[in-house]
């Protein structure tokens, strides 16, 4: 079972927001406990995302939570956009894949960082990435 034990939202509609936004994933990851090599794992699997978010969704709105199960905690992002939506999520995770003009490690590169990773995206309505990173994982 999994406990929420502090949310928080932020929105992203331009590039001067990914900074702030990746320094308070930062300052979360940090308050857990969270050593250096995973909090690097989550930040930059979040800067990913959020870029995708910016780049593909023309922005959207991200969750931080601290979550715990058991003993364990962790920090759980969401990423959810209005943009055009994924057609292909399968196309999408593979590895080099990429629509823009980038290396095309964003989704499965970010996916291997984390300890949990979901896609749900709807052609014309948006897409909703959600990552877990534990904090010993």
């Amino acid at each position: 079972m999994l406990t929420i034990l502090n949310k928080e939202s932020m929105s992203i509609t331009r590039e001067q927001d990914v900074v702030p936004f990746r320094n308070r994933v930062k300052e979360v990851a940090v308050k857990i406990g969270m050593g250096i090599v995973n909090q690097t794992k989550l930040i930059t699997a979040a800067s990913e995302l959020v870029r995708n978010m910016l780049r593909y969704g023309g922005g959207g709105d991200t969750c931080i939570e601290v979550v715990s199960k058991g003993r364990d905690s962790g920090v759980r992002l969401t990423f959810t956009d209005k943009g055009p939506g994924i057609a292909d999520i399968n196309l999408a995770m593979q590895d080099g894949y990429s629509t823009g003009k980038s290396l095309g490690l964003g989704l499965p590169g970010a996916k291997r960082l984390v300890n949990e990773f979901s896609i749900r995206s709807t052609p014309g309505q948006g897409t909703t990435v959600i990552i877990l990173k534990w904090k010993n994982g």
